[in-house]
């Protein structure tokens, strides 16, 4: 199967044998259900008109030279020299569509997510593979040996050195199927939102926005829907978050907002200018807004600044039964389930019990009858550090923040008590055992 590398640069002859110029670039495009790119033209350069440019039908400069010849009319791709049926005046130009792919300028020495690996790497090289005579990108080469093809070294090597060189450093070669196109510069549309990249864990998506930077990582982030993207951002430090969300419109920002928990939604709004965190929160949803904004009137610090307020509470009077139902209806929008707060009408903290206790009890058990009374909380002034000796102490996923008259307000999670203690970058590897 031949390689990008081994074909670009060949020259291209027309019927009578006449050289027009040399082979430039390969265009492929999606036929069908067939996943793999179809190559459908060639860009060949008339070796006259080098280095002269001109716009394209689809708003990209090619070499005034360029011509796009439809692959129908090639009589033969892997040759020496490329000829075609008929004299470059008896052909009608290909035109480009959107979605079209042009392999050299669009793909190679571009980065890439290979979904499989979890990892961002860069395009050394093509792989074309021919099927009942049509040609279809088959693989990216991202190892040393398409870098070498590249150079036009690989070929001086001795066969053994160059089966070597092939299989060092792992698999160099990957499946068009397991990856993601990233344009740099938009000339390459995202394949995302696609079922590839929103399968991923946040945390892994998280590290390949890292790795892709600034740019191609906000460029990833805006293309996801609204629940995926909150998920990854959650994952990213604070002061990274708003470098990625300082280019996307306000609209899908606010989207983003409302899909987070409001404590990293409030994290994130704070790293913001004012006036545009503003902004954002009049874009969001009223209940949503109203949570973050309780959040932002706290001390950076406090126990109230870093809670959230996604939990689930139950009244002493409730069965195990009557409890589980309402974990069912409630569940969905808590931050953990892991422990269930009992509270009267007033909102005062009267109680806690772990979702194991709830399992064990008798579904007619009042819930009065198995919870703790002994409740370890904060206050919502509390210092952060406060809070991290309580959750180190008493072994806690959890604490729950109450006012001077005891009533609940939120509860902070383990990993972000421990937010000054152990660094994020490692708090974001805690396992998730209340989620």
């Amino acid at each position: 199967m031949p390689y990008i590398s081994e074909l670009i640069g060949k020259p291209v002859a027309d019927v009578d044998g006449v050289r027009i110029g040399y082979l430039r670039d390969i265009v492929a495009g999606v036929k069908g259900a067939m996943p793999h790119p179809q190559v459908v033209a060639l860009e060949i350069m008339r070796a006259s008109h080098a280095g002269v440019m001109r716009a394209s039908r689809v708003g990209v400069k090619r070499p005034a030279g360029a011509v796009l010849v439809p692959f129908s009319e090639v009589v033969v791709l892997v040759a020496p020299g490329i000829p075609l049926a008929h004299t470059l005046a008896g052909i009608a130009p290909y035109v480009p569509l959107e979605n079209d792919l042009f392999l050299v300028r669009d793909i190679l020495d571009q980065q890439i997510i290979d979904v499989n690996g979890v990892r961002v790497v860069r395009v050394n090289d093509l792989e074309l593979a021919r099927v009942n005579g049509a040609f279809y990108l088959a693989n990216v080469d991202i190892g040393s040996a398409g870098l070498l093809r590249r150079l036009g070294l690989l070929r001086l090597l001795p066969r053994r050195a160059r089966r070597s060189v092939a299989g060092r450093g792992g698999p160099g070669i990957i499946s068009w199927d397991d990856v993601e196109p990233i344009s740099k510069n938009r000339q390459l549309r995202l394949k995302v939102p696609g079922e590839k990249i929103t399968d991923l864990h946040p945390a892994d998506l998280a590290e390949i926005i890292s790795d892709l930077g600034r740019s191609d990582g906000s460029t990833l982030l805006e293309s996801l829907d609204a629940k995926t993207a909150a998920g990854a951002l959650e994952e990213v430090e604070t002061d990274f978050q708003a470098r990625l969300v300082k280019t996307m419109p306000d609209e899908k920002v606010a989207d983003v907002l409302e899909e987070m928990s409001p404590d990293e939604a409030a994290d994130l709004l704070a790293e913001l200018p004012e006036k545009r965190s503003e902004s954002l929160l009049d874009l969001m949803g009223k209940e949503d807004a109203a949570d973050v904004r309780k959040l932002l009137a706290y001390p950076e610090g406090s126990a109230g600044g870093i809670m959230t307020t996604e939990f689930i509470t139950v009244q002493a009077a409730r069965t195990a039964a009557q409890a589980m139902r309402a974990i069912r209806l409630s569940a969905h929008e808590a931050e953990t389930i892991f422990y269930v707060y009992v509270t009267d009408r007033k909102k005062k903290l009267e109680g806690v019990f772990s979702l194991k206790e709830l399992v064990l009890a008798e579904p007619k058990t009042p819930v009065a009858q198995f919870m703790h009374e002994r409740i370890m909380s904060v206050n919502l002034r509390d210092s952060q550090d406060t809070v991290a000796q309580l959750v180190s102490k008493y072994n806690l996923l959890a604490v729950p923040v109450v006012d001077d008259e005891g009533r609940l307000h939120g509860i902070v999670t383990a990993d972000d008590a421990l937010d000054k203690i152990i660094p994020t970058a490692w708090k974001k590897r805690l396992p998730r055992l209340y989620h």
